[in-house]
């Protein structure tokens, strides 16, 4: 399994930066409850038809710990997990979900700090039939996602790091840490006054 903790501390927006909006999921897949602790993991990858979890159901007794489950759904109606669902997740070691589709018992959830990033809460739970692969390329918030490929999620969003990407990442994001930890806000100030006043000067702009 792809070893994602050196990714713990590394913010979404500086992920974000380096890699583009193909790599941040929608708005839409938000934390379902707050505050919502960092989520950091390789992905195990989940696809559920619109109506029906059986495929996350069946996941969370396959992914390894540590691991966080990404599912592709795209369904509103029907909530793709529960309290319980959540919690055996919880107790099996999974770092956390990120799902393109809604859950219930979000209270449930919630005091049990299990972190859940989604597009909402309903109560009416899906239906278990389709069987499908597990760990499969998957879309989940309008991105690609591969098994083992680094999601970090926090309170800015979602983002994918591609497992084939990780070290040039890795070592990019530290690299833009350890430039913007060595400037203050006065540095960070003159340098964007100067940035932002030359890009004016060029369009033009007087005043």
């Amino acid at each position: 399994m792809t070893d994602a903790t050196e990714f713990e501390d590394i913010p979404t927006t500086t992920l974000a930066e380096l890699l583009g909006h193909e790599q941040v999921m929608d708005l839409g897949v938000r934390a379902l409850w707050g505050p919502m602790p960092r989520l950091t993991g390789p992905a195990f990858t989940v696809r559920c038809p619109p109506g029906d979890n059986l495929m996350l159901h069946a996941a969370i007794y396959r992914a390894e710990p540590d691991s966080v489950v990404v599912v592709e759904s795209g369904d509103l109606e029907y909530a793709l997990a529960g309290g319980n669902v959540c919690a055996v997740a919880q107790r099996r070691g999974i770092a956390g979900f990120v799902v393109d589709g809604v859950i219930r018992d979000v209270g449930e959830v919630r005091a049990s700090g299990f972190p859940v990033f989604g597009r909402g809460v309903v109560p009416i739970p899906g239906a278990k039939k389709a069987v499908l692969p597990l760990n499969e390329r998957v879309t989940c918030g309008g991105v690609a996602v591969d098994a083992g490929d680094v999601v970090v999620a926090d309170e800015d969003g979602v983002v994918v790091v591609p497992g084939a990407r990780r070290a040039e990442v890795l070592a990019g994001a530290l690299a833009r840490l350890v430039r913007e930890g060595a400037q203050n806000l006065d540095d960070w100030e003159a340098a964007h006054r100067a940035r932002v006043d030359e890009m004016l000067r060029a369009g033009g702009f007087e005043g």
